[in-house]
């Protein structure tokens, strides 16, 4: 990225912003870093940005809710979803809303600038490529993700959908997603 490029950063951990936000600063940006949805929205209605990074799970609101709302605003910004729950449901509804790509925690930061503009975010080497069949465990788990993502987080309802106790989902959303 050139020296005057305006990102957003939206991250509700404070210590994963700051680091982010310094390691883009290194790269040549120039960041606006906030922690809610609602700041987003109000630091993108006064600043002309070049590019977004967005955290997947937000304060009070959706992270996802925030890139339809980015995406109004300024239709073909590129944004970038950052989550550490990493689903293909959530993956697709965030570039269905807007997003330009949607990475995992803890994404590299040269990583996220590539996204920004538009490059091929992963499979650098086979080594990274997305394996061919997920786990069983894995696919359960994505599943579970976007049944949540549809009952919009309402875990009642998505236990009522799922057709397990809410207890036991509960319990399933507390564990780390599987490897893929």
């Amino acid at each position: 990225m050139n020296p005057r490029t305006r990102l957003l950063l939206v991250d509700d951990d404070t210590n994963f912003r700051e680091r982010l936000q310094r390691a883009l600063v290194a790269r040549g940006a120039e960041v606006v870093a906030v922690a809610s949805a609602r700041e987003a929205g109000g630091v993108a209605r006064t600043g002309g940005f070049d590019g977004a990074i967005v955290d997947l799970r937000l304060p009070g609101e959706s992270g996802l809710d925030l890139v339809a709302e980015l995406h109004g605003l300024k239709p073909g910004l590129p944004i970038v979803v950052l989550t550490g729950f990493g689903s293909i449901a959530t993956a697709l509804e965030a570039v269905r809303l807007g997003a330009r790509d949607y990475l995992t925690k803890p994404a590299d930061p040269d990583r996220i600038l590539s996204a920004l503009r538009g490059e091929v975010a992963f499979a650098a080497s086979p080594a990274e490529a997305p394996p061919g069949i997920p786990s069983l465990d894995r696919v359960e788990w994505e599943h579970i993700q976007r049944v949540l993502t549809e009952a919009g987080g309402n875990i009642s309802q998505a236990a009522r959908l799922l057709g397990i106790d809410r207890r036991s989902l509960q319990r399933k959303l507390a564990k780390h997603p599987p490897p893929r």
